[in-house]
C-alpha cells in the first residue's frame, strides 16, 4: 500500500494490513466525505483505489447493490469478468468476487454501503440473501487463500451499528474509524477552496469550521466566479497604490493581469515597500463579518441536517443578568464559565447535573450559563427509535458531531427519559447500550474544558448511578422552589425585566400581599402571576402595572400541584446536591438519616407518579 502523506486513518489501515492483523477491514464514520490528495479531492472509494492501493494491488473491484461491480484497476489475467460485471443478484456477485479473490493475487475488493449488503438485525427476520451475505463475508476472513494471495477486502459503512454484529465482532476483521477532519485538515481544505486566502484567514477558518466535513468546507469557502464589480474593485485598489500621471491606465491593465490574486499578493507584486496598514480597507475586507455570519448559519444548518433533527443549536438571548435569586448557584456557574473562557481546563468539571422539580428554572439557567461560557451550545432531541439498531446509530452520529465541533456545551433536558431505563427491560437492551456508550464518552478526560455535558432532570433517582459519579457529572446543583419572600421578590424582579413589563412597583413594599403568598411556588408559577397582573392592566388600558394588580393576581392564582410529588422531587435534589452551601437553611441542617427516612416515606406514597 502507498505510504506517502496519508491521513492518519489510512496510515493505521496500512500498518495493520502490513502486520498481517487482518485481510478484511471495515471503514466507518466520516466515509461520505472527500479526501484531499495534494491539489485534488477524491471520494473515499477513489482514494482507496487510486492512492492507497495503487502500487500494491493489480486489480481493484468496487461493488454496491445499486450499480453492481466496476473496476478502478484491472489486471490482464483476471478471469470471471462477465460473471462479475453482468451479475446483479447479491449472492451471485459475492460468489464471483470470492472466486476472483481465491484464484488471483494482489486483488482488492471494496464493498460500498456494506450495511445494505450485510445488515444488522435478527437473522430470523432477515431475507435469505442477507443471511447468506453475512455468512459469506464472515467466512472470507478465515480463507487462507485471501491472505496468502496478498488480497484485501474493505467494507465501507457509515454506522457500525447498522452492520451485522457477526462481522464487527469478528477478531479477524479490523475496524478503522474515519474521523471528521481535524484542524490541519480543515485548514488544508480552506486553502484548497481559495488559493488566494491568506495564512491568517486559513487559520481562522480552520477554527470556525470545526464540525464540518471537508466537502462542506470546500462548498462554503470556494469563491464564486469573478464579476465585473470585483474587477472594478481590484482596479480601484491598485489605483490607490500606484502614483504618476498614467496611474489610472496602468491600474486598469494590472487589474486584468492580476485576476485571481489576493490583495496581499498584488501589493507585494506592484508595490513591495507598501505596508498593508497603509492600504485602506476594501469593501471585501469590510464584508468579512457578514461572511463569517453566513458560515455560522450554514454550519448550523448542515450540522442539524447531518443529525436529521437529533440535535438543535441553542442561541441564548440572555445571561445571568436576568436570572433572579440563586446567588450561590450563579456564583459557582460564573466561575466555571470564566474557567472555560480562560482555558483553565483543570477547573472545569466533566459535567453538570441540574436537579429539582419542574418550573424551578433549570432550562432557563442552563441557557444563561451557555451564553456566559461563550461556546456553541446544542440541545439533544429525542434520538431514540423503535427500529433495531437505529437508537445506537443516532447516538453515534450525535457523538461524532459533538467531538468534531471541539468546544461545545451539550444540554440534555429530561435526562432520565433521554437515557432510558437502566435495566434495559422491554427494549432489547438498547437503553443499557446507550448508557454504556454515553458513560464511555463522558469519561474521556481529554474532553475536559472542551465538551461540557449539562444534564437536567427532576427525577435523578431514575438516572444510572454510575452516570452520576465524579468524573462524569461532577457537579450536582439543586434547583428548589423559593423558600423566603426575599427569594420570591428577586425572581419577580428578574421576570419583570425578562418580560419587559412596565411597572414602578417595589416588590418588598407589597410583601404581605404578594411575595409571602408565593413562598414554595415555582419560578414558572411566579411568572404566571406576573403575566396575569399584566393582562389585567391590559384589559383596563393601563400603561403600567400597579401594585394592587400584583397582589390581586397572587390571591387569585390557583396552580395545579401534586404536593407530595413536588416535595419528593425537592428532596431528591437535596439528596444529590454536591455542596450543602447550595441548600437553603430548611434543608442544610437535615442529617442524611433524616433525609433518607423522609425520602423512603414519600417514595412509598408517590410510587410511579411523574
Amino acid at each position: 500500500m502507498a505510504e506517502t502523506n496519508l491521513p492518519q486513518w489510512a496510515e493505521d489501515l496500512r500498518r495493520r494490513y502490513i502486520r498481517g492483523e487482518a485481510s478484511i477491514f471495515v471503514l466507518h464514520g466520516n466515509v461520505y466525505d472527500v479526501v484531499i490528495d495534494g491539489d485534488r479531492t477524491l471520494t473515499l472509494t477513489d482514494f482507496l483505489g487510486k492512492v492507497l492501493l495503487k502500487e500494491s494491488k493489480d486489480t481493484v473491484a468496487v461493488y454496491n447493490v445499486a450499480t453492481g461491480v466496476r473496476f478502478l484497476k484491472r489486471a490482464k489475467d483476471v478471469g470471471n469478468l462477465e460473471d462479475l460485471i453482468l451479475q446483479t443478484e447479491k449472492p451471485r456477485v459475492l460468489g464471483a468476487i470470492e472466486k476472483m479473490l481465491i484464484a488471483g493475487s494482489k486483488v482488492a475488493a471494496i464493498l460500498e454501503y456494506a450495511e445494505v449488503i450485510a445488515p444488522a438485525g435478527d437473522p430470523n427476520f432477515q431475507s435469505e440473501a442477507d443471511r447468506a451475505a453475512v455468512v459469506t463475508l464472515h467466512r472470507w476472513s478465515f480463507l487462507p487463500e485471501i491472505e496468502t494471495g496478498d488480497n484485501v477486502v474493505i467494507l465501507i459503512a457509515e454506522n457500525l451499528t447498522e452492520l451485522a454484529p457477526k462481522l464487527v465482532s469478528n477478531p479477524k476483521v479490523a475496524v478503522v474509524d474515519v474521523p471528521m477532519p481535524d484542524r490541519d485538515m480543515r485548514r488544508a481544505a480552506a486553502r484548497l477552496a481559495d488559493k488566494r486566502m491568506s495564512e491568517k484567514d486559513a487559520d481562522r477558518y480552520a477554527e470556525i469550521t470545526a464540525g464540518l466535513k471537508t466537502i462542506q468546507i470546500l462548498s462554503i469557502l470556494t469563491p464564486p466566479p469573478a464579476t465585473e464589480d470585483e474587477a472594478r474593485e481590484r482596479e480601484s485598489f491598485i489605483g490607490r497604490i500606484l502614483t504618476g500621471p498614467d496611474a489610472a491606465e496602468r491600474a486598469k491593465k494590472l487589474a486584468a493581469l492580476t485576476s485571481g490574486m489576493s490583495q496581499d499578493e498584488i501589493t507585494k507584486l506592484i508595490a513591495p515597500g507598501v505596508q498593508p496598514a497603509a492600504v485602506p480597507m476594501t469593501a471585501d475586507e469590510g464584508r468579512r463579518p457578514e461572511v463569517d455570519a453566513l458560515i455560522s448559519r450554514r454550519k448550523r444548518e448542515i450540522l442539524e441536517r447531518e443529525c436529521f433533527g437529533l440535535v438543535e443549536f441553542v442561541e441564548p438571548e440572555h445571561g445571568f443578568e436576568v436570572v433572579g435569586g440563586m446567588d450561590e448557584v450563579k456564583k459557582d456557574l460564573a466561575v466555571i464559565a470564566k474557567s472555560i473562557r480562560d482555558g483553565e481546563t483543570n477547573r472545569v468539571p466533566m459535567g453538570l447535573l441540574f436537579t429539582g422539580p419542574m418550573g424551578t428554572g433549570k432550562t432557563f439557567v442552563a441557557e444563561a450559563f451557555a451564553r456566559e461560557c461563550g461556546l456553541p451550545t446544542i440541545k439533544l432531541k429525542n434520538f431514540r427509535s423503535k427500529w433495531v439498531g437505529a437508537t445506537e446509530g443516532n447516538l453515534e452520529k450525535i457523538l461524532n458531531v459533538i467531538k468534531a465541533i471541539g468546544q461545545v456545551v451539550v444540554i440534555i433536558d429530561e435526562g432520565d427519559r433521554a437515557f432510558g431505563n437502566t435495566d434495559g427491560e422491554g427494549d432489547g437492551g438498547t437503553s443499557s447500550r446507550v448508557i454504556a456508550r454515553i458513560k464511555e464518552f463522558m469519561s474521556d478526560t481529554s474532553n475536559r474544558g472542551r465538551i461540557l455535558f449539562l444534564v437536567m432532570t427532576n427525577r435523578p433517582d431514575k438516572l444510572d448511578v454510575d452516570l452520576k459519579r465524579a468524573g462524569r457529572l461532577d457537579r450536582k446543583i439543586p434547583f428548589l422552589y423559593s423558600q423566603t419572600a426575599e427569594e420570591v421578590e428577586n425572581v419577580a424582579k428578574a421576570l419583570v425585566r425578562k418580560n419587559k413589563i412596565r411597572t414602578t412597583v417595589d416588590f418588598p413594599s407589597i410583601r404581605d400581599g404578594f411575595s409571602s403568598k408565593l413562598i414554595g411556588y415555582s419560578n414558572a408559577d411566579v411568572e404566571a402571576v406576573i403575566l396575569m397582573a399584566n393582562d389585567d392592566a391590559a384589559r383596563d388600558d393601563a400603561t403600567e402595572v400597579a401594585a394592587e394588580r400584583f397582589t390581586r393576581a397572587a390571591s387569585d392564582y390557583f396552580p395545579s400541584r401534586d404536593a407530595e410529588l413536588l416535595e419528593y422531587m425537592e428532596l431528591l435534589a437535596v439528596f444529590e446536591a454536591s455542596s450543602r452551601r447550595l441548600l437553603p437553611p430548611k434543608y442544610a441542617g437535615m442529617t442524611p438519616e433524616e433525609l433518607d427516612i423522609r425520602l423512603r416515606h414519600l417514595r412509598a406514597i408517590v410510587g410511579g407518579r411523574r
